[in-house]
């Protein structure tokens, strides 16, 4: 039996009502506030596999759920990507050394609804690609997030993205998206980080989706590793990712995943 009150598009995107918004900023709100808590474990030595423990240790405290544990196999509260790692990079021994970038990616579940975020971190010392590569990234949500309201497409939301990437001699990944949510961990629709404006499904208050765009330093294509998760950049340059969950509103949208102390992007400005 369905478990939502809300109407599908004829693309089969749910309509949430008013009174989802609610739960969407309750789960989101945690989510951002662990990947607030750990920025202090971020540092040359420590190991990935320590940072998911105290990311599950802190969901579990929440009295929240990880959606990613048993998530076909996965057995982490997070995924950690590091460097050439483009994304679902798994935890484990390897120890972060001084300037290495890696993404965080959470999703918790709160009283039904899930919270999914991301963003990039740095361990000791940030260098200057690092720094203009993960400032691209984050600048590119962020002209994603600009297109969307009511009567405007996906496509605007991708084609925002590529060209501010792409204008800065960087490339949008094309083999990952972002994806609807909200009492389901992934729905439609999936949401591309390029594309022609004016194409794609047209966004209607209460959507509720990520936008998670990863940009690579050199070429945009990738490859899945033998464990058939962590996915790397094929030519192994550089690679980040930030991601939001927002919904859409009457004049724009809301995002549910603000980090609770400013903190969002790892040089903290």
């Amino acid at each position: 039996m369905d478990k939502f009150d809300g109407r599908l598009t004829k693309d089969g995107i749910r309509i949430h009502s008013d009174g989802d918004f609610a739960g969407m900023h309750k789960a989101g709100a945690l989510a951002a506030r662990i990947l607030d808590d750990i920025i202090p474990m971020i540092e040359p030595g420590t190991t990935t596999e320590a940072i998911d423990a105290e990311i599950e240790r802190r969901v579990t405290e929440a009295g929240a759920t990880s959606a990613t544990i048993g998530y076909k196999g996965y057995q982490h509260a997070s995924c950690i990507s590091v460097n050439h790692v483009v994304c679902h990079g798994i935890p484990g021994p390897k120890t972060l050394k001084d300037g290495d970038i890696l993404n965080i990616d959470v999703t918790v579940i709160v009283d039904g609804w899930f919270g999914d975020t991301s963003r990039m971190y740095v361990a000791g010392k940030l260098g200057r690609k690092s720094e203009r590569l993960i400032e691209i990234t984050h600048d590119a949500l962020f002209k994603g997030i600009e297109a969307v309201k009511p009567g405007n497409t996906f496509g605007d939301i991708g084609f925002a993205i590529q060209s501010f990437v792409e204008g800065h001699r960087m490339s949008v990944v094309r083999d990952f998206c972002g994806h609807g949510l909200g009492q389901v961990f992934h729905a439609p629709p999936n949401v591309l980080h390029y594309g022609r404006a004016g194409t794609g499904p047209v966004l209607e208050e209460g959507m509720f989706f990520t936008i998670e765009p990863m940009v690579n330093l050199g070429r945009p294509e990738t490859k899945v590793l033998a464990d058939d998760w962590t996915a790397v950049t094929r030519d192994k340059s550089l690679s980040a990712q930030f991601e939001h969950s927002i919904g859409v509103t009457a004049d724009g949208c809301e995002i549910f995943t603000l980090s609770p102390a400013g903190k969002f992007h790892p040089t903290y400005g």
